[in-house]
């Protein structure tokens, strides 16, 4: 799959599961160790976010869970700080 594909297909899927459109921003390798271990090693897709209520950014991936294709796509919340 072209990388430009992928990336439509990420945001299809942050509309369809939260309801906004989105932006690209970049790629961000990451590599999550335990124990010494890999866990996971990939990359994370970064949005801005046009039109939701709370969010202004969100990550979203896909992986291979047999022959099927999963994606997942998390909302940034920041806690707001009362003054």
């Amino acid at each position: 799959m072209a990388k430009s594909e992928y990336i439509d297909n990420l945001q299809a899927v942050i509309g369809k599961m939260h309801g906004c459109g989105s932006k690209h921003v970049e790629s961000v390798p990451v590599h999550e160790v335990f124990q010494g271990q890999t866990v996971w090693k990939g990359v994370i897709e970064v949005f801005d976010l046009v039109g939701h209520p709370k969010a202004k950014r969100g990550y979203a991936w896909a992986y291979k869970d047999g022959n099927e294709t999963r994606y997942i796509a998390v909302l940034d919340f920041r806690p707001s700080i009362p003054r």
